[in-house]
């Protein structure tokens, strides 16, 4: 092939490379401004392009403002979580259902915290640790006791009531749409929910009829609800309440859904509960199995074991041991825990 032909080649390749690079240009050029004129139009509400809007547009505007106020209440949300949710001890005591003040939580946190620090003062547990200290081991001991324990207990008080107002919340919102489909209206559902639900939801309820009762405006009525509850269903509830109360609409409907999508969560968070059970299984006897074989070992031959807890190499193994050991069980359960 002579340099001539290549020319003549590489000049046609470039002709048409060039072609067709006018022709997407031109064709876009078009689209874009046929797709500029749709939107224009189709925000004007002039879907006939002859000045006359179809049978369809009220529902398509009200869908776009019940969009609009969607996104609004989501960037309040984000912008007031922490106002919302305030996570005070008084707060959590309130979640968690117990009917005690905050000073008497801290009284008996002292209590617990003593208790223990007594307890591993008068066992002498202090031979067993690098800590040769009794009355230092006694003062971690009563830290531990009087600031880890009760907490726990007050995370474990208000996750099963949490669980429990979940289970009941469902059959609620059906009472509701059946209330508002035989023509109840929303405050005497709200009532009647307050009256036969048994706790802890019915309570709650009451607090909620009680403040919309004494004037208290809807919507912050309902913030209050869900600050006491800080559920994601609640939050579903009350932005449907929300949304229906500002621009109005089929709230039998709404709830009605709402309802169904609760039912669907419940049934996947069972699902997925089920399938991670043996995950869950394998992991507890991962974990227990050392703890296990150790208390074995030390009834059958004592000073084999025991070399762990009386000398410094035996205590650094154990250090090892348990940072290993919980390393593996927060990678096990980061596996198989899901939030939903």
């Amino acid at each position: 092939m002579t340099q001539s032909n290549l020319l003549i080649y590489g000049g046609a390749a470039l002709a048409f490379i060039a072609i067709l690079c006018l022709g997407f240009l031109f064709t876009s050029s078009e689209a874009d401004s046929a797709a500029r004129k749709r939107v224009k139009t189709l925000s004007k509400g002039d879907t006939n392009g002859n000045g006359k809007a179809k049978p369809g547009d009220e529902i398509n505007l009200r869908r776009r403002e019940t969009q609009k106020l969607l996104a609004k209440l989501k960037d309040e949300e984000g912008v007031k979580r922490t106002d919302i949710l305030p996570q005070d001890t008084a707060s959590k005591i309130a979640r968690a259902g117990l009917s005690i003040s905050p000073s008497m939580f801290w009284i008996c946190s002292a209590i617990t915290g003593l208790f223990c620090a007594l307890l591993v003062f008068m066992t002498g547990l202090d031979n067993l640790f690098i800590i040769k200290s009794r009355t230092l081991m006694a003062g971690l001991a009563g830290l531990a006791g009087g600031l880890g324990l009760p907490r726990w207990v007050l995370g474990f008080l208000e996750k099963r009531r949490k669980h429990r107002i979940t289970l009941q919340f469902v059959d609620a919102i059906d009472v509701i749409v059946r209330g508002v489909k035989s023509g109840l209206a929303l405050n005497e559902c709200l009532r009647m929910i307050a009256r036969e639900s048994p706790a802890p939801l019915g309570p709650e309820f009451v607090t909620l009829t009680d403040n919309l009762s004494m004037g208290m405006e809807s919507e912050r009525a309902l913030q209050t609800f869900y600050k006491r509850l800080p559920l994601p269903e609640i939050n579903f509830f009350v932005i449907v309440l929300t949304i229906q109360i500002k621009s109005g609409g089929n709230l039998s409907e709404a709830l009605g859904n709402l309802s169904s999508v609760i039912r669907q969560r419940r049934l996947m968070r069972e699902k997925v509960k089920a399938m991670s059970s043996e995950a869950k299984a394998s992991a507890m006897i991962i974990g227990v199995l050392p703890i296990a074989v150790a208390i074995m070992v030390y009834f059958t031959t004592p000073d084999y074991i025991m070399l762990l807890f009386t000398t410094d190499t035996g205590h650094l193994f154990l250090l090892i041991a348990a940072t290993l050991m919980t390393t593996g069980i927060m990678i096990m359960r980061k596996m198989i825990n899901f939030d939903m």
